[in-house]
């Protein structure tokens, strides 16, 4: 009696067929981490623009909406000052926008503060905020009075901007930072930008100038910022018979 044979598959036809499975299934996972990887790539490159975007968004809307507070460093007969503090790598002043609140809480102590980046390599700009809630808030920055002999009223010398115990970083990786701030020689009737603010009458708008460290043309990054100081009123104006300074048209 013949024996009847037996379909099925050889040991080097299963071998065969594993690996091809095997060399699919790698070919699959290589793609999709070229892909993932991909995706990654362009997730951080919007990110970062809209990091960028943001900060100058904030930038902008706390410099617009700087509030002229009054601030008495001496004793009681003492004539209030301006409260702004205006200098190449530091700046300091009261603002109605808030990073964390936007327009709708409290007014803030904005200080703006120039670093050197990690490792001593570049600049960084950081911003501290603090609760403005009157006139106590301020007092104990104070160093003393002075007078401007341009606008013949009082200017106030206030502590140096520090890092603070929570400073957001604005922008990082740059080659340069400084400020400057247009000012108005209400006599002259003429406008000049300077790197020192001192005075009674906030400056007419403020510039920040940001030069990247590596300029990577793929990539947005931080530029310079001119932002006008929309003031229409002059804190010192009950004091003194001082009208407000109007920008050149």
């Amino acid at each position: 009696m013949r024996r009847r044979r037996r379909g099925g598959v050889t040991l080097i036809e299963l071998l065969i067929a594993v690996t091809l499975v095997g060399l699919l299934t790698m070919g699959i996972l290589f793609a999709m981490r070229v892909g993932l990887g991909a995706m990654d790539a362009v997730d951080r490159k919007f990110a970062g623009g809209r990091r960028v975007v943001g900060a100058q968004r904030v930038l902008d809307q706390q410099i617009a909406g700087l509030i002229p507070v009054q601030i008495q460093c001496g004793g009681p007969r003492d004539v209030p000052a301006l409260f702004f503090q205006g200098e190449r790598n530091a700046m300091r002043f009261v603002s109605s926008y808030t990073l964390e609140e936007g327009m709708r809480g409290y007014p803030r102590v904005v200080e703006y503060l120039v670093m050197p980046g990690e490792q001593g390599v570049g600049v960084r700009l950081l911003m501290n905020e603090y609760i403005y809630t009157g006139p106590s808030t301020i007092v104990p920055l104070c160093m003393g009075t002075a007078m401007d002999n341009r606008t013949r009223t009082m200017s106030v010398r206030l502590r140096p901007v520090g890092m603070g115990p929570r400073p957001f970083v604005i922008a990082d990786k740059l080659a340069g930072c400084r400020f400057s701030y247009l000012l108005s020689d209400g006599r002259l009737a003429r406008q000049a930008w300077t790197g020192q603010f001192a005075g009674s009458i906030p400056p007419l708008a403020i510039r920040i100038e940001m030069v990247p460290l590596t300029p990577d043309p793929s990539r947005m990054q931080m530029a310079s910022v001119t932002v006008p100081v929309r003031v229409n009123r002059n804190a010192m104006a009950y004091y003194f018979d001082i009208d407000p300074p109007q920008p050149a048209q």
